[in-house]
């Protein structure tokens, strides 16, 4: 998964994307790099592959669980390993 933007290629005018659709969204599946559309010279928003979009939301759910716990961990809500093994009716 690469993000890192392209100044020279990656921010475009949401004209060339009314223009030739087709050519934003193979370059964007091409560079595996979002592109910022814009609209008279502000960013409006971001074209990225559905692939690129579902990675990056799965790796951003891991690292809140993670927070989650650690925070979990730090406060004292913890459960032994063998509170969890018989809340799940687990016997080994």
């Amino acid at each position: 998964m690469q993000s890192t933007i392209k100044y020279s290629e990656d921010i475009i005018p949401l004209t060339d994307l009314k223009i030739n659709p087709g050519k934003v969204l193979n370059q964007v599946e091409r560079t595996r790099r979002p592109v910022l559309l814009t609209s008279r010279g502000r960013g409006i928003a971001v074209v990225e592959s559905v692939k690129d979009y579902e990675e990056k939301a799965e790796e951003q759910a891991f690292l809140r669980g993670v927070v989650q716990g650690l925070m979990d961990i730090e406060e004292g809500r913890e459960t032994s390993l063998g509170e969890v093994k018989k809340r799940l009716g687990v016997n080994r």
